[in-house]
């Protein structure tokens, strides 16, 4: 299924620049695993070395943050926008 991953500024060198790509996959694990295949790199900033998302790392299928949700395994539906967001700190 297609869906289209929105790329923070910090990633785009991964992406050639793009803000925007697309992704394939039943769920958010699937599309994450393509985008690395399609941008190699780019999986090792959002996953860690135990596969889990980083922890300073968001991201979002739709409107729904999938810490919340099921994780890598929340269904990514065809036509849906992912979002990739690093968290900001500061004060």
């Amino acid at each position: 299924m297609s869906v289209s991953v929105r790329i923070p500024t910090i990633l785009r060198t991964y992406t050639g620049g793009n803000a925007e790509v697309s992704g394939e996959g039943a769920t958010l694990r699937d599309v994450l695993a393509k985008l690395d295949s399609d941008y190699p790199g780019i999986g090792a900033r959002i996953l860690d070395e135990s596969g889990k998302i980083r922890r300073f790392v968001n991201v979002y299928v739709g409107e729904e943050d999938v810490r919340f949700a099921e994780g890598l395994d929340t269904p990514a539906p065809e036509g849906t926008q992912i979002s990739i967001i690093p968290a900001v700190a500061g004060g």
